[in-house]
């Protein structure tokens, strides 16, 4: 059964229920219930969908270029670009 529940445990629960909202309201309460499950299905789909949209588009992007190492000047032609300047 539902969450392991016996059919004794849920006539307990119904009748409960039944007495503490009455015959009039259980109607208004399961839809209620019936509507605050269809919104929050409707959000986790949301989510759901735009976390694979995200993924996918992931997977379209190419692998990113590795770009060449700076080129480092030697100290040695430093030096000559100091002597050049000083002169």
């Amino acid at each position: 059964m539902i969450f392991d529940i016996g059919m004794g445990e849920m006539m307990v629960i119904f009748l409960i229920v039944l007495m503490l909202f009455g015959a009039d309201r259980i109607p208004q309460l399961a839809k209620g219930l019936g509507k605050g499950i269809r919104d929050f299905k409707r959000v986790v789909n949301g989510y759901q969908n735009e976390i694979q949209r995200i993924v996918e588009q992931e997977e379209i992007k190419p692998p990113p270029r590795k770009m060449p190492p700076p080129k480092i000047d030697s100290p040695a032609s430093d030096s000559k670009k100091s002597d050049a300047t000083e002169a």
